[in-house]
């Protein structure tokens, strides 16, 4: 950042110390906003801001949707990464509305190991006999209380990641694995039984992705580290001309140069608009799209989406 002020950097482990001291809901990974509107208007502003720039994703008849999707896109699995992914939110409630695979990544213990029994909870239900609730505990919002979309008649699947960014490389998550430095959890849903192991679990992990999702877990990292983060997410774009990394974020203010303010209670940054395309042009991104999220209760953040390439 080319701001004259120096701040501390966010340190990965007193930011996983936070995490794991709230608790492993939406109202835990939103700061306290979980049980109003906050959940529903952003999922509804994210799928909006991808069906607009990948209009095949749209799974009904609209004017978004066009009116010839070509063979290899309509006939092909799509696949998503949702990063920083907390209790599965994203997953469950945008990426697996408009796509088939989900890899799912977050450092937290208690938070992977939630999202995990809810995808095992939906895959469930309807399986015959007394399905386990897909919530645990008292979640308000009928979002975090549906079973995901896909999971339990195995036309999508999710695989669960237990990872930090420092360490996850999404154009190769199973070098990450097979060197110790991240945990594969368990996956939901479909499964190639041509290429799944004895754990179950396909060995697609290391096929590319048509969108990388970061939301909200993106201060966790330095300067450096977030640019190195986008260069591998870059590399792991299956199609450079039509694949996405998409950054939703917190913006502090500006003064005209790039800016960004440090939170002592989980040692994070949030950035500037000036900051964040700072990091993109570093990183060897342009900005495709970007869009201010509309609808959230005053006093917080403005929350921005960019689009990556």
């Amino acid at each position: 950042m080319s701001s004259s002020e120096t701040l501390p950097e966010p340190d990965v482990e007193e930011g996983i110390r936070y995490w794991e001291s709230q608790p492993a809901s939406y109202d835990g990974v939103l700061g306290g906003f979980g049980n109003g509107s906050l959940p529903r208007v952003d999922a509804l502003g994210s799928r909006q801001f991808l069906m607009y720039l990948l209009p095949e994703l749209c799974t009904v008849p609209s004017a978004l949707r066009p009116l010839r999707v070509p063979e290899e896109l309509a006939n092909r699995r799509t696949r998503a990464l949702d990063v920083g992914a907390g209790v599965g939110r994203v997953t469950a409630d945008v990426l697996l509305h408009l796509f088939s695979d989900v890899v799912l990544v977050e450092p937290v213990e208690s938070f992977v190991s939630e999202a995990l029994r809810r995808g095992r909870a939906s895959e469930a239900e309807g399986a015959g006999g007394p399905a386990p609730s897909v919530v645990n505990g008292s979640e308000e919002n009928p979002e975090a209380r549906a079973p995901w979309k896909g999971v339990r008649d195995r036309s999508k699947s999710v695989t669960f990641v237990q990872a930090t960014l420092q360490d996850f490389d999404p154009a190769r998550p199973s070098a990450a694995i097979a060197a110790g430095r991240s945990r594969l959890r368990g996956r939901v849903g479909y499964t190639p039984a041509e290429d799944a192991g004895a754990d179950g679990v396909a060995d697609d992990l290391d096929a590319g992705f048509d969108v990388v999702w970061c939301q909200w877990c993106l201060g966790a990292l330095s300067d450096p580290d977030l640019v190195a983060f986008f260069r591998r997410s870059k590399a792991a774009l299956r199609d450079p001309a039509r694949g996405l990394i998409v950054v939703k974020e917190n913006l502090c203010s500006e003064e005209g140069e790039p800016r960004a303010v440090f939170d002592e209670s989980d040692s994070s940054l949030t950035r500037s608009d000036l900051a964040w395309k700072e990091a993109f042009a570093n990183a060897g991104l342009r900005v495709v799209h970007e869009q201010v999220q509309e609808g959230f209760p005053e006093g917080l953040y403005t929350v921005k989406m960019y689009a990556l390439r």
